[in-house]
């Protein structure tokens, strides 16, 4: 089988403080905010470094959240962060902008968690 390597460039940082939870997104990409607005949802794409290895990667079946008591499932059933590309996908609420800053929803994610992309949500698209 030929399979493709593609070039994912991160864009900025999920990151938690304290309370707030907050997408900074770095300067070369700010323009790509232009039309977002508070209150407006989102998804977020995140890049799960933290379980980005080969054995985890080549992990296919799991216990649904981790527990043994869930009868064990192939990862595409799931939302465990194990799996052939470590890619997190979160639907949010945008609660407040400022500057390169978006202030989001709580999310499980790590803080300093790499964003790989953001998209408008669209209720027609993302049911």
């Amino acid at each position: 089988m030929n399979r493709k390597e593609y070039k994912i460039f991160e864009i900025g940082m999920f990151k938690k403080e304290g309370e707030n939870s907050y997408l900074e997104i770095y300067d070369e990409f700010l323009g790509g905010m232009d039309g977002l607005t508070k209150n407006s949802k989102i998804l977020v794409f995140l890049w799960f470094d933290g379980s980005d290895n080969e054995t985890k990667r080549k992990t296919l079946k799991v216990h649904p959240r981790g527990n043994i008591n869930n009868p064990i499932r192939g990862v595409f059933s799931t939302r465990s962060p194990m799996r052939p590309n470590p890619i997190a996908l979160y639907t949010v609420k945008i609660e407040e902008i400022s500057g390169n800053k978006l202030y989001i929803e709580e999310i499980d994610a790590f803080s300093e968690t790499p964003i790989i992309d953001i998209k408008r949500y669209s209720k027609e698209l993302d049911l």
